[in-house]
């Protein structure tokens, strides 16, 4: 009898389901992963966490070599298999969504890496992407309030041409395996390099010691950063420089089509997907861009008209070849830029409750970065560094006014800096989702920011209102050349003659923006996929919500998620309509 009930307590035993893991439990998991993942991306990757106001690694640059590259790359196929072994059913929304973005983004790199996309990184954005070109700019994305600082600095410019020799191993692995620019693209970067010598930026922090220095200070550490930026800094472009004339250019590419690097039309396809967040293909991207060209060029007749001319042409005509329209100066473009974020500013809490803390500032794009586009740089979560506009101002007489309205309010308020200025200040987020991000999310954003500024009154003037149609349509145009030239054979000529008959932007702009699409596929599309989601997903709220619908709610649902996959994105609305329904209606 003891022998039986022995045996039926251990069959009993093995037989039982094992208790499945509290979800408290595997919550705590997911979080400590995320947590340490992030450490190590810090720790992996210096300029990011000073970027971030981390200023743990302020004395380093970072390791660019291969052998860092496979590491990284290791450690992602070992955190996805960690990430994929904790089961998230039964997770509350946030940290569903967390799970989700988390495996995506792991799954996102190791495709990459597949690839071989990190051996291609030089000339993107038109030839003024690259490592001579992020160098540059570090004077301007570090903290310069102590004297350890200052020796933080010192200490990054000893490690450039440490840099620049890992990076030209890089790219000798590209020549290898054929993973070329284009030719005419990077055959840019040898005077890049030299005009950052002769602008030499490096020095920029010896104009303003703070107050605080002694002068003993100020005199050793001004020595100090001229000796390295003469005896190291210089002699280290001046070799990439070389490099890039004797090696790399005579390597580069012919054609345009990122697809001719190789794995068919796969290639193309996984860049449209990391940068639109959506599975869309080129043939239904070009085809949306066509359709959206044409609706957008429609309203701009309507404009027309409403200002007393017979049609589009004529209007355009006058507005295109107004004087008053014409940049005078680069200093002008510049300051058209601060007026408009400035008179923003103060209407902002009419359209939204969560508002930006941080500072912006404008700053000319300099001259060694002539050939890139007006972008935006954030500041840190802490405020004490503020998030920078970086305007172009290239041949500025050859430049216009007429888009500065719309597009400070993309880079600006209430676009970019107040997205992004808000992602960073989230409670209750991992830091990989406050300081990551799509394409599709914040470009999308920054378009749909571009038309707030018509609903609380602003385009007064006629021509910054045709300038307002004219960005979007700039974007819409952009679906249809960057699909041309990747997916459909399109040549240079083909790609500016397109965009010359769209009348979307002036001629400096024509040349550089068709370089950087040809060098950098499949971001152009992102800006307008994203900002029709948005526009897709407030009309639905609207016609769900009725009376119910308020836009400043709205604004906060989309903006305290961070920067979400347009899918993913939906789906959150989606749930937030449902909230705000009552009971019986959210049933139907």
């Amino acid at each position: 009898m003891r022998k039986f009930l022995a045996s039926a307590i251990f069959f009993a035993a093995v037989s039982l389901p094992a208790q499945p893991t509290p979800v408290s439990t595997r919550i705590a998991a997911q979080n400590a992963l995320f947590e340490d993942t992030w450490q190590q991306q810090l720790k992996m990757n210096p300029t990011q966490a000073t970027a971030v106001g981390d200023y743990r690694y302020n004395d380093q640059l970072g390791d660019f070599g291969l052998a860092s590259i496979a590491a990284r790359h290791q450690a992602d196929i070992a955190t996805l298999a960690k990430i994929k072994a904790i089961d998230p059913s039964g997770f509350p929304d946030t940290d569903l969504i967390s799970h989700d973005l988390f495996v995506r983004q792991l799954q996102q790199r190791i495709e990459d890496f597949d690839l071989k996309e990190f051996e291609s990184g030089i000339g993107g954005s038109g030839g003024g992407g690259g490592i001579h070109a992020s160098l540059a700019d570090l004077p301007n994305s570090v903290p310069l309030d102590s004297v350890k600082h200052y020796e933080d600095y010192i200490a990054r410019l000893h490690q450039i041409p440490r840099a620049f020799l890992q990076s030209e191993e890089v790219l000798r692995s590209g020549i290898k395996d054929h993973m070329m620019p284009v030719k005419f693209i990077v055959e840019k970067v040898p005077a890049q390099a030299q005009g950052v010598i002769a602008a030499n930026p490096f020095i920029f922090p010896l104009k303003k010691f703070p107050a605080s220095f002694s002068d003993a200070d100020k005199s050793r550490l001004t020595a100090e950063i001229t000796k390295a930026v003469d005896t190291e800094v210089f002699p280290a472009y001046k070799q990439f420089a070389a490099f890039v004339t004797k090696e790399y250019i005579p390597a580069a590419r012919a054609t345009l089509s990122v697809n001719s690097l190789g794995d068919g039309k796969r290639r193309y396809q996984a860049t449209l997907r990391r940068f639109t967040t959506t599975d869309l293909t080129a043939a239904q991207i070009h085809s949306i861009g066509l359709s959206e060209v044409d609706r957008i060029t429609a309203e701009m007749a309507d404009l027309a008209k409403a200002n007393g001319y017979k049609d589009l042409e004529s209007f355009r005509t006058k507005i295109e070849n107004d004087p008053k329209y014409q940049a005078a100066s680069a200093e002008a473009i510049v300051e058209d830029f601060r007026k408009y974020i400035a008179q923003m500013q103060p209407e902002l809490p009419k359209l939204f409750n969560l508002l930006p803390k941080t500072a912006v500032t404008v700053e000319p794009i300099p001259p060694f970065q002539a050939s890139a586009a007006t972008h935006y740089q954030g500041g840190t979560p802490d405020g004490k560094r503020p998030g920078r506009v970086s305007v172009a101002v290239a041949d500025p007489t050859h430049r216009s006014y007429i888009n500065d309205e719309a597009v400070a309010y993309h880079e600006g308020v209430p676009g970019h800096h107040l997205q992004i200025t808000i992602q960073q200040s989230l409670t209750g987020l991992p830091e990989f989702r406050k300081h990551g991000g799509n394409s599709a999310y914040t470009e999308g954003w920054g378009l749909y920011a571009e038309e707030l500024g018509k609903e609380i009154g602003f385009y007064k003037d006629p021509g910054s209102d045709y300038g307002r149609l004219r960005s979007e349509l700039f974007r819409a145009v952009r679906l249809v050349v960057d699909t041309g030239i990747h997916d459909m054979g399109w040549s240079r000529d083909q790609v500016v003659d397109y965009m010359r008959k769209s009348h979307a932007v002036d001629e400096p702009t024509i040349q550089s923006e068709t370089d950087r699409y040809i060098s950098g596929p499949g971001q152009a599309c992102s800006y307008k996929l994203g900002q029709l989601k948005i526009r897709e997903l407030r009309e639905r709220a609207k016609q769900k919500l009725g009376p119910q619908f308020d836009l400043k709610t709205f604004h906060d649902e989309i903006l305290s998620g961070g920067a979400l996959p347009l899918d993913v994105l939906d789906a959150r609305v989606n749930r937030w309509i449902q909230g705000q329904l009552p009971a019986s209606a959210s049933t139907r």
